[in-house]
């Protein structure tokens, strides 16, 4: 029953794919100036966006923010000359995190809002993530629409010369969003006395992120916030989590909180060093939120990935936890479904839909903050919430998923099913965002784990 429960979700997730031609599960990612992400790609981009949202005769505005990356340069004014030909207003926000980018949003009462940024990829990569009016990421269908303009001779829809839109700087950006989420602290509490490592990934959230913790009492150690166009995650960040863990120690630091190249991401370590992932920050939250009513149901969202000990320690707690897709349109989706105000990624994507729609890094380790200082000890008592399964993630270079279709492939993935048991549990899927197929095996029985840790990695490096 596992089995045919992956391989349909293989089945629906190469359907969409092949539906789609530049957009994937998290807007448009691709390497820069590939054909999929170039100048002109970017400009008809703009246009088609430009004819979808444009609704009503009010004057049409459009918010751009965008990472540190050296490509953002041409994508964000091609972009920006797409939409201007269409007749829409656009504010350009300069560096600033994604959740600031949907926060403004809303709040500016935009039609619509873009982030230019590849998330925690490398510098040579890029991409686009398009919010709506209401700070909430496109459905499929619309993306579709999009990409058939695209396509299409676009260009008998430009405007008159009298209509074209106007561009020009926010110049306080990013202040707006850092009293945005100051405000999401309670206001009785303050980080009077914590010393906190910073690493904000040479990324978006260079600026703010340390504004924020400062202002609240917090004396704050930074690291990657010297952007050079070429260095965003590059051996920092969420991703090298190590580099924030190994400056805890050294400067004696309370905790360290790392975020990603634009900053809707989040990985925590304590006082000892210990990493924590996104699997143990849903866990604290949800259960210290049960404990004060502030669930909005007793249910968590998190994904197929997240570790077997989340779910059992909520159980505990009577909360359940609900499994999506992977990837963070799917974890909102089955959020409003459900109506939970809490859900997340393990990789430390945690949307907390009480104070905004999407994922962000800062209110996240806002909310970890507070329940520290109100728990009054010390955070590797507070953040261990659990004791998580031995976990190993695997992932394989692989462009061609027909193989996963075959008969020896099917065999080899039931066989794996057979060994882990009850124990464990073995995921293969393609990766949403990257080249990649990843494989996720679980099991409480370390060598059954190896066993077949082993198998999986002599089968697909054959392919």
């Amino acid at each position: 029953m596992k089995l045919l429960k992956q391989l349909k979700f293989l089945k629906i997730l190469n359907n969409k794919k092949m539906k789609k031609k530049y957009f994937g599960t998290d807007g448009i990612r691709a390497p820069s100036n590939s054909p999929k992400l170039n100048g002109l790609t970017m400009m008809r981009l703009g246009m088609a966006l430009g004819k979808v949202f444009t609704k009503g005769e009010h004057r049409h505005r459009v918010v751009i923010g965008k990472d540190t990356r050296l490509s953002g340069y041409t994508i964000e004014q091609a972009i920006t000359s797409g939409l201007l030909s269409m007749g829409l207003d656009v504010l350009l926000l300069g560096p600033i995190p994604t959740p600031g980018v949907a926060m403004l949003t809303k709040s500016m009462r935009a039609d619509l809002g873009i982030m230019i940024s590849a998330s925690h990829n490398s510098y040579l990569d890029n991409g686009i993530k398009i919010f709506d009016k209401n700070g909430d990421k496109l459905p499929d269908a619309l993306e579709v629409e999009i990409e058939e303009l695209m396509d299409s001779s676009i260009e008998k829809h430009l405007v008159d010369p009298k209509k074209m839109g106007r561009a020009k700087r926010l110049e306080d950006a990013n202040a707006r969003y850092i009293e945005f989420q100051k405000n999401t602290f309670p206001k009785k509490l303050n980080l009077d006395g914590l010393k906190i490592v910073l690493d904000c990934a040479n990324g978006a959230a260079y600026k703010a992120a340390p504004i924020i913790l400062w202002e609240l009492g917090a004396e704050v150690i930074t690291l990657g916030v010297e952007p050079n166009g070429v260095n965003i995650n590059h051996e920092c960040g969420s991703t090298h989590p190590e580099t924030m863990a190994k400056r805890v120690i050294e400067e004696n630091a309370d905790l360290g909180i790392s975020l990603d190249g634009d900053g809707d991401r989040i990985i925590i370590c304590d006082e000892k060093g210990k990493v924590i992932d996104g699997d143990q920050i849903l866990g604290l939250i949800a259960i210290h939120w049960h404990k004060y009513n502030q669930l909005s149901v007793d249910k968590v969202v998190a994904t197929k990935m997240s570790n077997l000990g989340l779910e059992n320690i909520l159980d505990k707690h009577n909360i359940k936890l609900q499994r999506a897709s992977v990837g963070d349109r799917y974890v909102k989706e089955m959020m409003l479904n459900e109506g939970a105000n809490i859900g997340g990624e393990q990789s430390g994507h945690i949307i907390l839909r009480d104070f905004i729609a999407t994922g962000d890094g800062m209110i996240t380790a806002l909310q970890v903050l507070r329940i520290i200082i109100e728990k009054k000890q010390p955070a590797s008592k507070t953040l261990n919430v659990f004791e998580p399964l031995p976990q190993r993630l695997i992932n394989f270079n692989l462009k061609d998923t027909e193989f996963l279709k075959e008969d020896e492939t099917i065999k080899k993935i039931n066989n794996w099913e057979n060994i882990l048991g009850d124990e464990g549990r073995i995921l293969v899927r393609m990766s949403g965002t990257e080249p990649l197929l990843r494989v996720m095996i679980e099991c409480k029985n370390l060598i059954i784990l190896d066993k077949v840790i082993s198998e999986v990695d002599s089968f697909f490096t054959k392919i």
